[in-house]
């Protein structure tokens, strides 16, 4: 039943599920557990590859690694590279000031493309279902997303260098709580998921119940409005992007200037959407502060009959009204830079509030993650040199071919433009840089168990 399910969502979508190489995101609990098992069960059969990934966020102590200790267990018996990182999200919680979730979140993905790039893998697949589904779209709603967001979670999207996939999106938590049952797997559970002080939560407990009283199959008519809204969007986006490009008289770093008289002649739908485009460019991330209410006080500012005007958003960013332009422009303090050179362990104080610690290793090696690099000493022509971006800066990454350009990677990694000056750059003696602290890991990077001696890096934010 499972098993003809999840064929007819990956045939309604046209994926092929044949010859690929698939990084699993698997927490130890019922669904991504069933997804391992689906997936190691067809894996002879499809030529599949399988990696399995695991973050211990590491909330629940000794109980969060047993899960991890689990999950290692599963891919020993089924024969599969397991790979895990420990990462203090508490902690991280309060350097970042993002709630559990989000901070969870970010965690979770960096290191999936971590490892998605490690093993060459194209491919992620996560195992959030129908009821999930349901959950995401009715939040959504009664926080008043507009556009895309209404659609709840996508079947697939680009993630990094390759695909993100859900083929769980079919089913209900129930049909695979059934499927674990019929295999005989024992998932772990996660208290957080029963505590009621989550909205989420508290969807699944009381609205979601009285929904598939009403009708069973409530999953499979939202995951319906959910498609039909993505492919909507997709063809709204392509008009607004045809739409609004004419209307722009000025673009650059940090600010777009539009011409009013011709955005008013777009066509209404296709008015709110571009703002909401303009604003996607220049935040990058967008602020949980911003919503439809802003994007309400930016028509108001082009209706009103005053010729100029001005709206304080999120972040520092100000629209202007001066005659028949729009501008839209992020406050960016030019920053002053900097360059240390360390050669001896220390740690040094950054302009922007962080600092780096380097240290020697030559015993047992340490557990690293985004924020925490090794590298062998014969590698490295000292002294290391913390520095801020130069233009034209490139860095080869870990597990690619090539380089890519200090910019795109802070476009990709959505890094706030005024958080860009002064983002530390680590380089050797010969200015070849070989970490982006948080973000990005060079070729450098890494075990090699030939070395006797390492240096460890450490970045606190």
């Amino acid at each position: 039943m499972l098993e003809s399910k999840v064929e007819a969502l990956l045939n309604r979508h046209s994926f092929e599920l044949y010859n690929k190489k698939i990084v699993v995101g698997v927490s130890g609990g019922p669904d991504s557990l069933a997804l391992l098992h689906y997936l190691q069960g067809i894996k002879d059969k499809r030529n599949l590859s399988i990696i399995v990934a695991h973050v211990d966020h590491m909330f629940r102590g000794q109980e969060s690694y047993e899960d991890a200790m689990f999950v290692k267990r599963m891919c020993e018996q089924y024969d599969i590279p397991f790979e895990m990182t420990r990462v203090n999200v508490t902690e991280l919680m309060g350097i970042t000031g993002k709630s559990s979730q989000i901070a969870a979140r970010e965690v979770r993905y960096h290191f999936y493309a971590e490892i998605m790039e490690r093993y060459d893998c194209s491919y992620l697949a996560l195992g959030h279902h129908g009821d999930d589904q349901v959950e995401t779209i009715l939040m959504r709603l009664t926080r008043g997303s507009s556009g895309k967001a209404r659609a709840g979670i996508p079947f697939s999207r680009p993630f990094k260098q390759g695909t993100l996939f859900r083929p769980f999106l079919g089913l209900t938590k129930d049909e695979i709580q059934q499927y674990c049952q019929n295999h005989s797997l024992t998932p772990r559970i996660d208290p957080s998921n029963e505590k009621g002080i989550y909205s989420r939560n508290r969807i699944r407990k009381q609205v979601l119940p009285f929904l598939k009283t009403e009708n069973h199959h409530v999953h499979e008519h939202f995951q319906r409005f959910s498609e039909e809204i993505q492919s909507d969007e997709l063809f709204l986006q392509e008009l607004t992007e045809k739409e609004i490009n004419p209307v722009i008289t000025a673009k650059e770093e940090g600010k777009i200037t539009i011409d009013i008289k011709r955005f008013l002649r777009v066509p209404l739908p296709l008015q709110r959407r571009g703002i909401q485009l303009i604003l996607k460019y220049l935040y990058n991330e967008k602020p949980a502060s911003l919503s439809a209410i802003h994007i309400d006080q930016v028509f108001f500012l082009i209706h009103h009959q005053e010729p100029s005007g001005k709206l304080d958003f999120p972040n520092g960013l100000k629209v202007i009204r001066s005659y028949y332009h729009l501008s839209f422009q992020l406050q960016v303090t030019k920053a002053e830079a900097y360059l240390y050179e360390i050669k001896e362990p220390g740690k040094i104080e950054l302009p922007n509030g962080g600092s780096i610690r380097i240290d020697y290793s030559d015993g047992e090696l340490p557990k690293t993650n985004q924020y925490t690099a090794l590298f062998k000493v014969e590698s490295i022509h000292l002294p290391i040199v913390v520095r801020t971006r130069k233009k034209g800066d490139r860095m080869t990454l870990k597990g690619m071919r090539g380089s890519k350009k200090l910019k795109d990677i802070f476009i990709d990694q959505k890094v706030p433009i005024q958080d860009r000056e002064t983002w530390p750059v680590i380089t050797d003696k010969e200015d070849c840089i070989i970490w982006l602290p948080g973000l990005k890991k060079s070729s450098f990077e890494g075990i090699d168990y030939t070395a006797k001696r390492y240096i460890l890096l450490t970045y606190d934010k």
